[in-house]
């Protein structure tokens, strides 16, 4: 029987498609891929002696042209296309342990070798690495094979990332776990989305609604809760750097609570991430920018300062602004780059000059590491606001061409000329490395001052006795006088004021003296100063209501109703600062210049950015930048399942560890930024409905021999919270948590001697009423003695930028929440709470246990509890003066061995693995 012509015709496709696939298959897999299998070996065998930072015998390996190029010995070491040729493998096969490589390490195995051989045979291709090739559209693999007939997840999957999840499984053998009882999942997203336990009421109404899509509406409340804010601000404060002091030995106060106010406010109203990242890195850039974009930039002004006397301000600058790459590398494009300081690369693609092209970014800002940090943007208060307000209408009516100016200079002091930049001293000082200080016959100068034909400066400064005269010459000692002012005696209290100058053209070094013959010796100060600003006078005289605007212009600079936070404003063109190598990274000594630019292995700016930090911003939140949505994806599945699709969140570069899902961290990123429009909650969203998420977290033992670590997904995260949560948690279920929000920093509970300040002499000062047990993310932050309890469970002092916390498991740990006084609280609380609905013991532990974790007790935890119980009431009911040690001075509520005894049972419920565990 003859079959029909279009089946047979069909047949026939078929077969031959199904022979081009299996052949296309076949010589795919019989191409050498350099990331995977060259790539490796150059890192572990080679890259140490032929890299970044040594290139022994002028053999490098970390850019091709360096591979092919003709080395020391005058021979290529690769030879594209000739193995035999080449002399790296003719090295590598040598006898002779003097001149086979690598020199004075084991030899590379034979299947090493014919890899390489391989490799260069078919041309010595180069690759990029997976992390730094711009994301691409990825395909949903299927998760139903009907070519085989069998079924997949098709019953399991929710969505796009099951599909993903799943094939790795099926690759692993593996099998999803159940979904988790509702109980579970609502402490747990809860806690993922905000930090906090579900409301009482929340969760009444979530265990209750038998709909569908309960949990989808459960996760809408959660991700518009106020609290979602402070939960995402928490983990980015540890990226920021976040401190309310400024580090080093001194470690003094700093003003910044604002900007971590400003975190919990972007998260919160769900500023798109490319938004979120253009402000922080240049906020004040933006065309007339708000108090709130200035904020932004304290991101970066979260650096150290260095307060100690005879510090040299340059070389702490200059490591602040070290820090800023760094920080901005780790932070948004998860890359280590501080190596990069002393050396080219010695593992990815990045050239030692590189380093400063990007360091020419931040250095061109107004920042010296001076003592008040400016520049401070200033946020006037009551009628100092108002003031404001009708000092700037006034502007724009009589002098628009001003406003701009003026305004700003209102706002962050800038443009000004520290005096710290003062040399050529003759009995005259940068006291404490900070001020200048003139005193009897003194010299000074002022160098580079570009006086763009003002015809005022405008200056702060101190004078502690009568009979000063200072004298303003110019370019040299003995130049013309510019003026000479008989200071006034401001006893020794700061004062603002101006001085009138000739109008001159350019830029001139100003040489400063002066006398005093009130002054008794040699070394006593007659007159100090902060800042000099060039200006005009005050526009508008004779202009009606000049009076008014002129006094509000004064009032406003000396404001005392007023909020300082440390920003960065960028220099002028006549402040400009320009940007030299470090010769092996030091500082002092300079090469060549550089211009502000990105590594070209990553691209290049987009057309038309400047260069500056709002190009730069531009860059990274660029469509084609291959890092920047790969970060903040893998970064925030991390906060999720304890572990990123790429483990190392700091480093997605060569030599972290390769994701496990690498298909999936581009679907997601690339739906981020295309998609979505760098929409956070978005992200979230899909994330925490995926069946993914909502397994079980149950390790059997197939997936205990298989997966111990979780790696694929077959069972749901059980992490332990991190050090703010398991504060904030106790707190909220003990009934203690003050829900206010934003301010300074607060002074929970700590014992005396902590904190040792013998420089500045500031002490704890235990906060008084609700601020005592607000969430942790508001306690006050001292780098050089953080929070003992945040630092038991693995908090960070935040010196440097963290891009992710390490989880130990240490006796400290349930030495703190059995012990630390904060907790004894808490589990008193938590008695009084589980007494509050009345009941035998019985009921109010059970009663305990179910506002903890939303579900029953089971029988036999209830008779640990019991028996727990049981015993402290025996102990307590003998020993009058232990059960008032256990309830503290508490007047309010009972005092009595059954009250003593279930706080014991509430401090180990709280204590519980299940209680400091997201399961």
């Amino acid at each position: 029987m003859r079959l029909p012509l279009f089946p047979k015709t069909a047949w026939i496709v078929s077969v031959l498609v199904l022979g081009g696939i299996t052949f296309s298959c076949m010589r795919s897999a019989d191409e050498v891929d350099f990331n995977t299998e060259v790539k490796p070996i150059f890192n572990k065998k080679c890259i140490t002696c032929h890299g970044g930072v040594k290139r022994q015998g002028g053999f490098s390996l970390l850019f091709r042209s360096d591979a092919v190029a003709t080395n020391k010995s005058g021979l290529p070491a690769i030879v594209p296309g000739d193995p035999s040729n080449s002399e790296m493998i003719r090295r590598l096969t040598l006898k002779d342990p003097e001149e086979r490589m690598p020199y004075k390490h084991p030899p590379l195995t034979d299947d090493e070798i014919a890899t390489l051989k391989k490799w260069i045979k078919q041309g010595a291709k180069w690759g990029d690495h997976w992390a730094y090739v711009p994301v691409q559209k990825v395909a949903v693999p299927k998760v139903d094979n009907w070519f085989f007939g069998t079924t997949g997840g098709g019953s399991w999957v929710k969505n796009p990332i099951d599909h993903f999840i799943y094939q790795r499984m099926r690759e692993e053998k593996l099998k999803p776990s159940a979904e988790a009882d509702k109980a579970t999942l609502l402490r747990r997203v809860s806690l993922d989305l905000t930090g906090l336990p579900a409301s009482t009421s929340l969760a009444a109404l979530f265990l209750k609604d038998t709909r569908k899509d309960a949990y989808e509406k459960l996760v809408d409340t959660l991700l518009s809760s106020r609290h979602y804010g402070e939960r995402w601000a928490a983990m980015w404060m540890d990226l920021a750097r976040y401190a309310d002091t400024k580090g080093y030995e001194r470690d003094d106060w700093r003003s910044i609570w604002r900007y971590r106010d400003w975190l919990i406010n972007a998260f919160n109203e769900n500023k798109p991430y490319d938004r979120f990242i253009t402000e922080q890195l240049a906020g004040d850039l933006l065309p007339d920018p708000t108090d709130a974009q200035y904020i932004a930039t304290a991101f970066h002004r979260n650096t150290m300062t260095n307060d100690e006397g005879g510090t040299d301000n340059e070389e702490f600058r200059t490591a602040a602004v070290i820090d800023r790459v760094n920080t901005t590398w780790e932070t948004v494009m998860g890359t280590t780059f501080a190596c990069v300081q002393c050396h080219s690369h010695p593992y990815d693609p990045f050239r030692h000059e590189e380093y400063y092209e990007f360091m020419a970014f931040f250095n061109n800002t107004r920042d010296e590491d001076t003592y008040d940090e400016y520049p401070l943007l200033r946020e006037f208060h009551r009628e100092d606001s108002l003031k404001f307000l009708q000092f700037k209408q006034w502007l724009r009516q009589h002098a628009p061409a001003q406003e701009k100016e003026l305004v700003k200079f209102v706002k962050t002091g800038e443009p000004a000329i520290n005096s710290i930049a003062a040399d050529e001293l003759t009995n005259s000082a940068l006291t404490d490395t900070k001020w200048l200080v003139l005193r009897n016959n003194a010299v000074a100068r002022l160098p580079g001052v570009d006086l763009q034909q003002r015809t005022q400066i405008l200056y702060r400064y101190k004078a502690w006795k009568p009979g000063g005269k200072w004298v303003i010459h110019l370019d040299n000692p003995n130049g013309t006088v510019l003026n000479t002012v008989q200071v006034e005696d401001s006893k020794g209290a700061w004062k603002i004021t101006t001085m009138n100058i000739p109008r001159i053209s350019g830029a001139h070094d100003l040489y400063f003296t002066y006398q005093n013959k009130n002054l008794q010796t040699p070394e006593e100060t007659g007159m100090q100063f902060d800042w000099f600003y060039i200006s005009d006078p005050f526009p508008g005289k004779g202009l009606k209501g000049y009076d008014s605007a002129y006094k509000y212009f004064n009032d406003l600079l000396t404001s005392k109703q007023v909020t300082l936070t440390p920003v960065m404003v960028e220099n002028t063109t006549s402040l400009f600062r320009r940007t030299k190598i470090f010769e092996r990274g030091n500082w002092l000594t300079k090469g060549k210049e550089v211009k502000a630019g990105v590594p070209r292995s990553l691209g290049s700016l987009p057309a038309n950015a400047p260069h500056n930090r709002m190009g730069l911003a531009m860059w990274v939140t660029d469509k084609k930048n291959p890092l920047t949505a790969r970060t903040i994806v893998n970064r925030i599945w991390e906060q999720f399942f304890g572990q990123g699709i790429a483990e190392t969140l700091e480093d997605l570069g060569t030599q972290g560890l390769p994701p496990t899902h690498q298909a999936l961290l581009d679907y997601l990123s690339w739906k981020l930024v295309n998609e979505y429009k760098w929409d956070l909650k978005k992200l979230m969203k899909e994330i925490v409905l995926s069946a993914t998420y909502q397994q079980e977290s149950k390790l059997n033992v197939d997936a205990k021999e298989k997966d111990p670590f979780n790696k694929y997904y077959a069972r749901g995260p059980r992490v332990r919270l991190s050090a703010e949560q398991v504060r904030d948690q106790a707190l909220s279920v003990s009934g203690l948590l003050c829900e206010k929000m934003f301010g300074p920093g607060v002074y929970p509970y700590q014992p005396d001697g902590i904190w040792m300040s013998p420089w500045n002499g500031s002490t704890w000062k235990k906060s008084d009423s609700c601020d005592q047990y607000r969430r942790a993310m508001y306690t006050y932050w001292k780098r050089s003695a953080p929070y003992p309890s945040m630092i038991t469970f693995d908090g960070t002092s935040r010196e440097v930028c963290t891009a992710r916390r390490i989880r130990t498991n240490t006796p400290l740990q349930s030495l703190t929440t059995l012990n630390d006084s904060a907790y004894i609280e808490t589990a008193q609380y938590f008695a009084y709470r589980m007494q509050a609905g009345g009941g035998d013991v019985k009921q109010q532990i059970s009663r305990g246990y179910e506002l903890a974790m939303y579900k029953p007790i089971a029988p036999e935890k209830l008779k640990v509890f019991e028996k727990l119980y049981a015993n402290a009431f025996a102990k307590f009911s003998s020993d009058n003066a232990k059960m008032k040690l256990m309830l503290g001075n508490n007047t309010k509520h009972r005092q009595d061995p059954a009250t003593a005894a279930l706080a014991v049972v509430a401090g180990a419920m709280m204590n519980l693995d299940e209680f400091i565990t997201k399961n």
